[in-house]
């Protein structure tokens, strides 16, 4: 059975940045706009992909040493046990499939911006602050060299 086509950070990029459309990281997302779990309505999926995607559009910017061609991001809105629904995005590897970052605009736990990375294998936030443009404003971003 052949592969599907996964979709590059890159393209992904590139479509949001042209026509402000979300490209999905493979076909079956493309109908919930690249959310792979979620506990909002449907009618919100397109909204809240587009507010992401300015998102991870800012966060590439301050962190060019990601490789955009080896990596995809994908959507979460999360449902914590105490506290709000959230959302994040994360870059993964393309040829793994492993989480390289997770970022979160603003957190239903703690109530702030997070960046969770492979960095520190995830234990605990590599950056947190009041607003995720805090943390896209730092120039020393840049996490990890991939």
């Amino acid at each position: 059975m052949a592969k599907k086509h996964q979709t590059t950070l890159r393209e992904q990029l590139a479509e949001y940045r042209l026509y402000k459309r979300i490209l999905a990281s493979n076909e079956d997302m493309q109908w919930c706009h690249g959310f792979y779990d979620w506990f909002c309505q449907d009618t919100a999926l397109e909204r809240k992909a587009k507010s992401l995607m300015a998102k991870v559009n800012k966060f590439v910017a301050a962190n060019p040493d990601i490789d955009q061609n080896r990596t995809y991001v994908f959507f979460k809105n999360n449902c914590p046990v105490g506290g709000p629904l959230y959302d994040d995005f994360r870059i993964c590897d393309r040829e793994t499939g492993d989480v390289i970052y997770t970022v979160v605009p603003r957190c239903g736990h703690s109530g702030k911006a997070e960046v969770w990375g492979q960095a520190n294998g995830f234990n605990g936030p590599l950056r947190s602050a009041a607003k995720l443009d805090e943390i896209l404003s730092d120039r020393n971003i840049v996490i990890v060299a991939r």
